[in-house]
């Protein structure tokens, strides 16, 4: 079984909660996305982070470009491997 990963970039805690509702739901994800704050480099305030929606794909059957587009509903992004 193969650890496949994808991560979705999002710009703040609240499109990342929002997107990981729906990402369960519209996808059908067995697991909870898992949600990383992601502070950019030399920054400490909170407002200056991004946050990462990490999916585990273990079966590969989601496909990039849906997600890619899904994340883009929240002006975010799926970031290539």
């Amino acid at each position: 079984m193969s650890d496949v990963r994808h991560v979705l970039v999002l710009p703040d805690r609240e499109a990342a909660q929002e997107a990981a509702e729906v990402l369960r739901e519209r996808f059908g994800l067995e697991e909870e996305p898992r949600l990383v704050r992601d502070a950019l480099a030399g920054e400490d305030d909170a407002e200056d982070a991004q946050w990462l929606v990490v999916l585990r794909d273990e079966s590969e059957r989601l496909d990039p470009a849906e997600l890619d587009a899904f994340a883009g509903e929240w002006d975010g992004w799926r970031e290539e491997p």
